[in-house]
């Protein structure tokens, strides 16, 4: 055997991929869901769903929500926004997409880099060494999008490689990590900022339909962001590190695994399409007994792979769909209630953002310093699918 043949059969060391910084942004004004729900009865509903719209906004598990439509609370309710009008005979359903998408190429950039700043500085990495940009969305498009807003805003390098992750919904951020973790394994000196950015709120639908009022209920505006890369000691050279003065401490996880399952016979129990009055969603009310049927198997062997079992993950960020979701993975796996507090909180203080919610609650994690040495993020999106990433504390490896 020739030596060229003899070092490439040697087993290479594997690359890791770490979460180096993370942030998350809100729009600057919010409303209690109690205004919310008043704000809600003057847009195109009969007598008894106006009656009975207060107590659904209640049972949402939302407390306050973000929208990028509000203005100050120091406003009467009535002047605090004034995209969605009353219905009328001349306008039925409200504003068109069209108009819905403006404002999505307005709001969108300006929030999302607000996120990726914190996450680059958090990182301590200098703008210009970031080698890829992955974007996430599903409330809107426009060309160029959010990805070429954030190169010219947060002064990244032109070359930077781009990738969109787009019209997946909730479980988007965890495609997006997927995709990062791909990248950095390849190439250790690769840096990848993640950005996902979801105006929720431009969707409001004028409707009876019962699915399409409880998305009304739960849904709000948010971006997240992520720096991933390998270990500092292990990839970029000295001077691709920035010193910043208000740097938060980089982030304990590796990114240890991921996992994604579609459920047959589910497609019409979670859908996103896109009206002439905005993105509809549908959300079948059996969505939860799904998840309790099928989520525990499909876990457990996914993490028995890692030489792990379910009891063995001591924080989990599951997207907050709604309570009963929350609640229904909670059974599934057999988790104890203040494993789901995380997510009920960020549900209760923030709606239901899309694909940044579990990114929310991942620095809600991080922010309490929990000593658990793995963490499972976990969303389900149209499909119905599963998506999940795995991350262990870099002291365990």
């Amino acid at each position: 055997m020739s030596l060229n043949i003899a070092i490439n059969l040697l087993p290479r060391q594997s690359t890791k991929a770490c979460i180096l910084g993370m942030g998350t942004e809100t729009p600057e004004h919010s409303i209690a869901q109690k205004d919310a729900a008043l704000v809600a009865q003057e847009l195109g509903l009969s007598v008894r769903w106006r009656d009975a719209l207060p107590a659904l906004y209640r049972k949402s598990g939302v407390q306050r929500r973000g929208s990028v439509l509000l203005g100050p609370e120091d406003q009467a309710l009535s002047q605090r926004q004034s995209f969605y009008r009353p219905s009328c005979e001349a306008e039925l359903f409200g504003p068109t997409t069209s108009e819905r998408m403006k404002i999505f190429a307005e709001h969108a950039g300006p929030l999302l880099e607000r996120a990726c700043t914190k996450a680059i500085k958090g990182s301590g990495i200098a703008e210009s060494s970031i080698t890829h940009l992955v974007t996430v969305s599903c409330t809107g498009f426009f060309a160029p999008g959010v990805d070429i807003a954030l190169i010219q805003s947060l002064g990244l390098d032109s070359n930077v490689q781009r990738t969109h992750v787009g019209f997946m919904g909730c479980h988007g951020a965890l495609n997006a990590i997927r995709t990062a973790k791909a990248i950095v394994e390849a190439d250790p000196t690769a840096i990848v900022l993640v950005g996902a950015i979801e105006l929720c709120s431009l969707h409001q639908q004028y409707t009876d339909d019962a699915q399409q009022l409880v998305a009304n209920a739960l849904f709000a505006d948010g971006a997240a962001s992520l720096v991933i890369g390998s270990p500092r000691e292990d990839s970029e050279p000295v001077e691709q590190i920035v010193a910043y003065s208000d740097a938060v401490e980089s982030t304990n996880w590796t990114i240890v695994s991921t996992f994604s399952k579609w459920i047959p016979n589910t497609t019409g129990m979670m859908s996103w399409t896109i009206g002439n009055h905005g993105f509809r969603m549908s959300l079948d009310p059996q969505v939860p007994a799904v998840i309790e049927g099928n989520l525990e198997i499909e876990l457990k062997t996914w993490l028995n792979n890692q030489g792990l079992e379910i009891s063995d993950i001591g924080a989990w960020a599951i997207h907050p769909g709604g309570p009963r979701i929350i609640q229904a993975t909670g059974n599934a796996l057999g988790l104890a209630q203040e494993l789901l507090q995380p997510s009920q909180a960020v549900l209760a203080n923030f709606g239901n953002m899309s694909s940044p919610t579990v990114l929310f609650i991942l620095e809600r994690l991080a922010t309490e310093k929990t000593d658990a040495s793995s963490c499972v993020l976990l969303a389900f999106g149209p499909g119905l699918c599963i998506e999940a990433v795995l991350l262990r504390s870099k002291s365990e490896f």
